[in-house]
């Protein structure tokens, strides 16, 4: 041990890479830990999306379809029933998944670093807020607005989104507010 971290691999103290125990139960060390949550989340969205393709194409078909909402010609017009544009957009839809996964992955990448003490606080911060407002995009803005408004997915008992999409904006909205709360940690670039 030196100076509250832990020698790995055995390499002299000059050279040494370490981690700051002392950083555990910090502001840095939370803000860490949801964006490595959501980045495992969202890696695992992603992943059951491309392995099981189909599930989540049948989902976007009839939410964009308006097959099972209340069948209102006022909000008719509004229905994409071409099946080649409606798998287009679950295809966008997992793009700015896989986009949003490799920016969370980055920043947790970015926060061991900082731990480390290789880099300081800033990028992982940086990082996190690009990916946590791409996660927003997605939930908040695809999902509630788009699909829960535009295509009137609210209306539907059998294809509804809307409450897994609001959980999921909350989670990044919190995890964003910890990356932006001040703490002394951040402007110093220090773990402890």
């Amino acid at each position: 041990m030196q100076s509250g971290g832990i020698l790995l691999s055995g390499v002299s103290s000059r050279s040494a890479r370490r981690f700051r125990w002392g950083a555990l139960g910090t502001l840095p060390a939370a803000a860490a830990l949801m964006t490595f949550v959501l980045a495992l989340y969202t890696l695992l969205v992603f992943f059951g999306n491309v392995t099981d393709f189909g599930t989540n194409l049948e989902f976007v078909r009839h939410v964009l379809a308006m097959d099972t909402t209340f069948h209102d010609p006022a909000l008719a017009y509004r229905a994409i029933t071409n099946p080649a544009l409606q798998e287009a957009v679950y295809i966008g839809v997992i793009a700015w998944e896989g986009l949003t996964l490799v920016v969370l992955v980055g920043a947790v990448a970015q926060w061991l670093l900082a731990f480390r003490g290789t880099s300081g606080f800033d990028r992982a911060r940086r990082s996190t807020t690009v990916g946590l407002l791409m996660l927003i995009a997605l939930f908040a803005g695809g999902f509630i607005v788009i699909g829960g408004e535009w295509f009137a997915m609210w209306q539907s008992t059998q294809w509804n989104g809307l409450q897994p999409a609001l959980q999921n904006t909350i989670l990044a909205a919190f995890a964003l507010l910890l990356v932006h709360l001040p703490a002394r940690q951040w402007e110093a670039g220090e773990a402890t």
